[in-house]
């Protein structure tokens, strides 16, 4: 999933000068400095990194990801069981309590289900139109019957999008009013969200691994710039600060006050590219683009040495990977040449930016650079954080640079999301390949895992030779935090294990 900014106000900017009086102050309070504010917390409404980490220890799931991101384990459903067939699943739900104190059902768990199927707002119906019927038989039993047999149908169980929501409070309150204050069923309840400034959250004392939980709190506090959000780490503002920059890692590993934390990802980054504009439809044009990109060179040059050129939509170590998939050579040369045979010339294209972001703005020069020396103008435009999402979802842009971390297990919800449907153009890049959409398809519920494999293989060499966008570099999550605190890290699909967190 993306991680992209919205508003940010002038609170924000002003965090950066003073951080007290705040929540914080109170003893086990966690603070975490980020970049951005988040957008909502309802979870079938946004598809970004800056809302989903923060509500997958506000809400809880039926089935999670563990702590190393490679297996299933309980949440709120302790048990399952499925027929042989595929088509049947019941779950059993926990005796557990919303934080309000109201029972949280079988009957909870199945709104929220046929809410992110059917809702006109979801961001995430066609992973979950496979569900036929979702009954809660009882309190405590989910009985859900699928339309045919998908292999990665527990996995999207495990989505935070999909989180188990109270039914008599979203019907109450409306939609608005609970994606502002919602009733939790996670280890943390939503105190008071300062819009443009910060995120309170105080320990929920009827989540069912109450007694797991170290933190009173946490608060998650908006700093928009880079530099500041770290010193405010070293000067001890702040516990602790997500989005490390490449170029700070070294020396706040020197810092004798602080622990610098780097975990593996899923994080692929990416260079979006807008097929419906002009020339870009062409695929010779595109391969073009990828030839005339030097990877390696911005690896080194933007990341220090963390990442590694990626050659796939499906990160490195991620299941189905191909590690053989093609690495077009950086060959500005051969560029020139296949634009000139596509009858191509003078290709000027609008590269959006988001002003402020140290390493997008590295690597835009980087790009500019090297695809001049391939006869390609890119006119970089800067623009507002707030601004460039809402220009890339609505297609304002020919090239710019993006990034995507699973939120699955199973590489269905990224296939889907980025080459396998129309709803979102395929990421905003308008990339239409009927081929690729009905392998996508196939893939979901193919239950052979050799066969599956090869789907996904194919899949991979189809969307390099199409160039659906180019791969750039796959990185760690570098996070920092305060010697005193512990047990701060994410697993590779993002997730805070905060219930775990320690403030000594």
């Amino acid at each position: 999933m993306t991680n992209r900014w919205k508003t940010i106000g002038l609170a924000a900017i002003l965090v950066g000068l003073t951080l007290s009086a705040s929540y914080a102050e109170a003893a086990g309070v966690l603070t975490i400095g980020r970049r951005e504010d988040s957008t909502t917390f309802d979870p079938i409404k946004t598809a970004q990194n800056i809302d989903n980490w923060v509500f997958s220890n506000v809400y809880d799931v039926l089935v999670r990801v563990d702590k190393t991101g490679t297996k299933l384990e309980p949440g709120l459903a302790e048990s399952w069981t499925a027929s042989d067939d595929g088509l049947t699943y019941v779950f059993k739900i926990r005796d557990t309590k919303f934080s309000d104190g109201s029972p949280l059902t079988a009957d909870d768990a199945a709104f929220s289900l046929l809410r992110i199927r059917d809702d006109k707002a979801s961001l995430w119906s066609d992973s979950y139109k496979v569900i036929d019927t979702a009954i809660a038989t009882d309190p405590h039993t989910l009985t859900i019957k699928l339309k045919h047999a998908s292999a990665p149908f527990l996995s999207t169980l495990a989505l935070p999008n999909a989180s188990v929501i109270s039914k008599a409070w979203m019907e109450s309150m409306g939609p608005d009013a609970y994606a502002e204050k919602p009733i939790a069923s996670g280890a943390f309840s939503v105190e008071e969200w300062r819009r443009g400034d910060r995120i309170i959250l105080k320990k929920n004392p009827n989540f069912w691994q109450a007694d797991r939980v170290k933190l009173d709190g946490v608060e998650w506090i908006s700093v928009p710039d880079d530099n500041t959000r770290m010193l405010n780490v070293q000067a001890g503002q702040l516990d602790a600060a997500i989005f490390v920059p490449f170029s700070r890692v070294e020396e706040l590993k020197k810092d004798p006050n602080l622990s610098v934390l780097i975990d593996p990802s899923t994080r692929e980054d990416h260079l979006l590219i807008n097929h419906a504009h002009g020339d870009l439809g062409k695929k010779e044009v595109r391969q073009a683009l990828d030839l005339a990109i030097d990877k390696k060179a911005i690896v080194d040059a933007v990341t220090f040495h963390q990442g590694t050129v990626a050659n796939s939509y499906i990160p490195k170590g991620a299941l189905y990977y191909y590690a053989d998939n093609l690495q077009r050579p950086y060959d500005p040369e051969k560029a020139k040449q296949m634009l000139s045979a596509a009858g191509v010339s003078n290709l000027t294209l609008k590269y959006l930016i988001r002003a402020g972001d140290e390493v997008d703005e590295q690597t835009a020069v980087l790009v500019q650079q090297q695809l001049a020396k391939a006869g390609i103008t890119a006119d970089l435009q800067k623009v507002d954080p707030s601004q460039e999402w809402d220009m890339t979802v609505a297609g304002d842009y020919d090239i710019s640079v993006n990034y995507w971390t699973n939120d699955i297990l199973d590489p269905d919800q990224k296939t889907t999301f980025v080459l396998g449907h129309d709803s979102n153009n395929n990421y905003m890049t308008n990339y239409k390949n009927e081929a690729v959409k009905d392998l996508v398809a196939k893939a979901r519920q193919e239950l052979d895992p050799k066969k599956r494999e090869q789907m996904y293989i194919d899949l991979q060499k189809m969307a390099k030779d199409d160039v659906n966008w180019v791969d750039l570099y796959y990185s760690p999550y570098i996070n920092v935090s305060r010697k005193n605190i512990e047990n701060f890290h994410q697993n590779p699909l993002g997730r805070f294990f905060l219930e775990d967190t320690v403030k000594n």
